[in-house]
């Protein structure tokens, strides 16, 4: 089961389901936008990723092991926003560039990023076809939806049927409501210069994009999404069995989705020197599951993966069962 339909299912609120962010990857100016590339000049030296539902910290040294300067375009896509009713992104709805507070800093300097925004639906770019029309990019914003509604009911029916807006119709078949079926995909990017031999740091703080639900089925005598969440989390019977024993004591959990894409850390030449993640479930009274090797707790939320030459093969999806006691 879906996790947007799980979540449903058991009449939760649903908050934005969208990647946490990504790792940075070289990338140039192509048609139709940020095109990420590989490298075989810069070498990933370490990462170390700092990941919780009230921050994400991630620090990067990265060597140009060349006899020549560098010039590339460093791109950080943003979680993607999608359409339908969004609750709390971590900042400000009507700002796609703020939605999710954004910081840089190149060896201790703070660097200003340019922001691309790209709309997609169905896979299609239509980016420039709701500029054309005046519409706000956004998808969750309330001026998008007021906009899209103030739209010529023939406009409307036509950006229907292309999947780009969701409509509801009235008994005689004309058009009721309609509302924005895009996801709009925000990336941070810059140019990097890379001196040859010369180590170089690269800072990213922001506030994520977290999802979830207001209550899990996770321990349910049903079953409830444990099939799917042993794939995309590796939930395991101790954290099930945890949240069986916590309900049973009256305690209640709701659903935290917290994902990072790391893949993108294979753009560069070579494996990734040494990785080290922490992630911080927030209380000792939360359950935590996500997918690593030689994971470690260090202190009573936090717990280490660390590798040395490193190639991620999947990306992060933290699950965190945030515990609540009866009233």
């Amino acid at each position: 089961m879906n996790r947007l339909v799980t979540a449903l299912a058991c009449a939760a609120t649903l908050l934005t389901a969208a990647p946490v962010a990504a790792n940075d990857s070289v990338a140039s100016m192509g048609a139709g936008g940020l095109v990420l590339e590989r490298t075989d000049g810069i070498t990933m030296v370490s990462e170390d990723l700092f990941v919780s539902a009230r921050e994400v910290r991630v620090t990067y040294q990265f060597l140009n092991h060349t006899a020549e300067g560098i010039s590339t375009i460093v791109a950080f896509p943003m979680p993607d926003i999608a359409p339908g009713y969004t609750g709390d992104v971590g900042g400000r709805l009507d700002d796609p560039a703020h939605i999710v507070p954004f910081i840089t800093w190149v060896d201790d300097r703070a660097v200003w990023t340019e922001v691309e925004y790209k709309t997609l639906a169905d896979g299609v770019d239509v980016t420039e076809r709701l500029r054309a029309l005046n519409l706000p990019l956004p998808p969750h914003s309330q001026d998008s939806w007021d906009a899209v509604n103030a739209l010529p009911e023939s406009v409307r029916q036509t950006l229907t049927d292309e999947g780009i807006l969701d409509s509801g119709r009235k008994p005689d078949g004309s058009l009721d409501w309609s509302m924005p079926n895009w996801t709009l995909k925000t990336t941070h990017y810059w140019t990097q210069w890379f001196p040859p031999g010369e180590a170089v740091e690269i800072t990213h703080l922001y506030a994520p994009a977290i999802g979830g639900t207001a209550m899990t089925l996770v321990g349910r005598a049903d079953g409830g999404p444990q099939d799917e969440y042993r794939q995309i989390y590796c939930l395991d019977e101790p954290v099930i069995q945890a949240a069986q024993r916590a309900e049973a004591a009256g305690r209640y959990f709701s659903e935290t989705w917290l994902d990072y894409i790391l893949t993108t850390g294979a753009n560069w030449s070579g494996p990734i020197g040494d990785f080290r993640l922490v992630v911080d479930k927030g209380s000792t009274d939360n359950l935590v599951s996500f997918c690593a090797e030689g994971v470690r707790k260090i202190g009573p939320t936090t717990f280490e993966v660390r590798h040395t030459n490193y190639t991620p093969t999947r990306d992060l999806n933290v699950l965190i069962l945030e515990g609540a006691s009866p009233d």
